[in-house]
């Protein structure tokens, strides 16, 4: 026994002399993440591809240019013809072609650069939007891991615990002072715990890989939740809250920009039945004519001439292409309506869950002291033969679910906060800072012991 307890003392000092160096907060994983995330790498792609889709629009309607040079090496054979002799001739031939051309009215081309303008701003919105998602994606991940830890430490700390119990009923059971029956309901009561600690393990492995795939990286031990963190409730109205979301949040913006560009682009299909003016400046210059023959001679050509094409029947590709965008337009209202609701509904939802939290956090500290009672009390009755130990089970198993409850509780409140941030557009790398601050370095606890060691075990108190 003794030599036992030397072996964790001597494991303590060694680990509180490690440094922190591999544990990892919350500023750690979301750097990680920023770099490895392809989502948000995608929309910053899908950005600068816009950007260039924009300056293409614009280069339509500016001045295009074009030239063409040819040098050549000509040899010209003229047969015999009556009292005329055959003539053999080379001679160098020289081509100059310099061609301008200007858009002087083109509406198709002027909506076309408005949407593509449209595109673009619809597109930066969409990489905030990235950027929002991943900043709250860290924080869901990041605390589910550390949900999943706690409740596992729960359920192992509630297993060792009923795993004492046990020794004492069988103890108490051998000296005849309590019945069989309560040794099978302790026995039953242990299996159940190993049963829910299994499953408490998987979810722990599921949400570490579910962070794992944000960051493509393993990480060590996490940052754990302070004691001391003070939960308050969101400040001001809901109705307030809306106005605020519809305005500042990136997706819906992003939606009412693809709206805007759909309308654009109805308007560059019902330009393109409208006529057509540029402006067309040439100039040639060459010594050779049809079929490169010598015209013995330089002759340079100056044209300038404004050319007007009018549409009159494509086929009825035009009025088609109206009304496909016509009903492109109608399917983007119709998604902006519906991605209107879904973030009323998903502003309402995470503004309400986060106040209740609160309350929900401040109930559950009570129910936790008032479970630790209730569990003193029955074992107090139980030493002078008023309580059972079923009584004294059910309290244990109360005060532990309780404690699983603030812990819920207070996760499910960060979790809910970093919704509400993310759905009225306010998310910033500020309040993962705020959030990051809230933790601490893993406390230096004893592992807890397979039930099968005999050992006194002292229950570790919860650093959440």
């Amino acid at each position: 026994m003794k030599i036992f307890k030397l072996k964790h003392l001597v494991a303590c000092i060694i680990l509180a002399q490690a440094p922190n160096a591999y544990s990892e907060d919350l500023m750690t994983i979301y750097h990680q993440a920023l770099e490895a995330d392809p989502e948000s790498r995608a929309a910053m792609i899908n950005m600068e591809i816009t950007k260039e889709q924009t300056q293409e629009a614009l280069g339509q309607m500016l001045p295009q240019i074009s030239g063409s040079a040819n040098w050549s090496k000509n040899s010209q054979d003229t047969a015999a013809a009556g009292k005329n002799p055959a003539k053999n001739s080379t001679y160098d031939g020289t081509r100059y072609y310099v061609s301008l051309n200007q858009t002087m009215f083109d509406f198709s081309k002027f909506w076309n650069w408005r949407r593509a303008n449209t595109v673009e701003e619809q597109y930066s919105a969409q990489n905030i939007a990235a950027q929002h998602a991943l900043m709250h994606n860290v924080v869901e991940k990041y605390f589910g891991v550390l949900e999943a830890e706690d409740q596992l430490y729960f359920y192992q700390t509630e297993r060792n615990a009923m795993a004492k119990r046990l020794e004492q009923t069988q103890k108490q059971f051998a000296k005849q002072l309590v019945k069989i029956t309560d040794v099978y309901e302790v026995e039953a009561r242990l299996d159940q715990l190993k049963a829910s600690e299994i499953e408490a393990e998987t979810i722990v492995v599921t949400a570490k890989e579910s962070l794992k795939e944000l960051t493509n990286m393993p990480f060590s031990d996490l940052y754990k939740l302070r004691d001391s963190v003070d939960y308050k409730p969101l400040d001001g109205q809901l109705e307030q809250w809306l106005e605020v979301a519809k305005s500042e949040n990136p997706t819906l913006a992003a939606q009412l920009k693809a709206v805007e560009a759909a309308h654009d682009g109805v308007t560059v299909q019902k330009a393109k039945f409208l006529p057509e003016v540029d402006l067309q400046l040439n100039y040639y210059d060459t010594n050779t004519g049809y079929q490169s023959s010598n015209l013995g001679t330089q002759y340079s050509t100056q044209v300038g001439a404004i050319n007007v094409s009018v549409p009159i029947f494509d086929g009825g590709v035009s009025i088609h292409q109206l009304f496909e965008s016509q009903h492109k337009l109608a399917l983007a209202k119709n998604e902006n309506e519906a991605k209107i609701r879904a973030l009323v509904k998903e502003t309402s939802d995470s503004f309400l869950s986060s106040n209740a939290s609160v309350r929900r956090i401040d109930a559950s500290r009570k129910a936790v002291a008032s479970a630790e009672k209730s569990r003193e009390a029955n074992e107090s009755g139980f030493k002078f033969g008023v309580k059972t130990v079923t009584d004294i089970l059910n309290a244990q198993q109360e005060e532990f679910k309780a404690k699983r409850d603030l812990s819920q509780a207070k996760y499910a409140y960060i979790k809910h906060r970093a919704h509400f941030m993310r759905s009225v557009g306010m998310i910033t790398e500020q309040n993962i800072q705020e959030v990051n601050n809230w933790l601490q370095p893993k406390s230096l606890v004893l592992p807890i012991e397979p039930i099968e060691k005999k050992e006194d075990k002292t229950e570790i108190k919860s650093s959440i």
